[in-house]
């Protein structure tokens, strides 16, 4: 049954956390290659995928970087890939956008409103000798819009269109949702709705099962159909994992989202957080997709048809 069945997602490395904070954050191209092959070995169906400078470790839009990467995890295993398009909130939406026409990825994200996205508050973990470049950029936040505008949302969803490739909707909040109802209105957005709804960023709605029945239901009156899961930030993580399973819904893990598997303990890899979300997944009696059953939920084209 389509509805038991559960996408497993891994948010590999992100824009938020930083070297610093963890050894087990992977930086380079063979570090979020091993760690998304081996995330799709545990039970993702898919991975969500930042690039980084291998060298600084700081958020990148080179396409040279991210083709690396994604094309050897395409020769290692069959995981659905979604490329971020929202790389970094201090790019142009021309250094975030350019990834799909140059790649033509089955999935990829797409931020669905103008949002404070506030990373500042992890300025004091790190580390006081860690490279000045993650004080300035997380510290920068503070006094910084996450901007996608209503154009920049149009040129996004319309260059998808022209190059095959389903948008995930990340949605912050409930206004969020109206942006893609007002798309869809427009006949601008034709695709299948495929909702990640990211909860307990600083700028966001709160991580809590209220507001995620809240989100649902609102969706469901402004939408109708659509597919959706559940990201959220920190310690929420597992919490938030498990009410979108027993909700019937689909679950994103992984350390661009959360460091940790336990209190105090920090997560050695994606594959472990995988699993730990396949558990609970298994013991409320969801059957985890494969790769190719998440392509059929979700409507996407395959991995023949991408550019890399």
């Amino acid at each position: 049954m389509k509805d038991n069945k559960v996408i497993l997602t891994a948010a590999v490395t992100g824009a938020v956390h930083v070297s610093s904070m963890s050894p087990y954050l992977p930086i380079t191209p063979e570090e979020i290659i091993r760690q998304s092959v081996d995330a799709c070995r545990a039970g993702a169906a898919a991975v969500h995928i930042h690039a980084r400078d291998p060298q600084s470790g700081e958020p990148s839009s080179d396409l040279e970087v991210m083709r690396q990467i994604v094309s050897g995890i395409k020769e290692q295993c069959d995981v659905i890939v979604c490329i971020t398009t929202g790389a970094s909130q201090m790019m142009t939406v021309e250094e975030r956008l350019s990834v799909v026409p140059a790649l033509k990825p089955e999935l990829a994200s797409c931020n669905a409103g103008s949002m404070n996205f506030v990373l500042s508050g992890l300025v004091p973990q790190l580390s006081p000798d860690g490279p000045a470049w993650e004080r300035k950029y997380l510290g920068g936040t503070y006094d910084n819009v996450f901007s996608n505008t209503y154009l920049g949302l149009e040129t996004y969803i319309k260059t998808m269109a022209e190059n095959g490739t389903i948008p995930e909707f990340e949605v912050y909040d409930a206004s969020m949702i109206n942006n893609i109802a007002y798309f869809r209105r427009k006949g601008i957005l034709t695709c299948p709705i495929y909702i990640q709804f990211v909860l307990g960023i600083q700028g966001g709605l709160p991580a809590t099962v209220d507001n995620l029945v809240f989100l649902r239901s609102t969706a469901e009156r402004q939408l109708g159909e659509f597919t959706w899961s559940v990201a959220a930030a920190g310690k929420a993580q597992f919490p938030m994992a498990a009410a979108s399973l027993a909700m019937g819904g689909n679950v994103r893990v992984g350390l661009e989202d959360n460091l940790y598997i336990l209190p105090h303990q920090l997560a050695e890899s994606n594959a472990q957080q995988i699993l730990a979300a396949a558990s609970i997944a298994k013991t409320l009696g969801r059957e985890i997709a494969t790769p190719d059953e998440a392509r059929r939920i979700l409507g996407l084209k395959g991995t023949a048809q991408v550019n890399y």
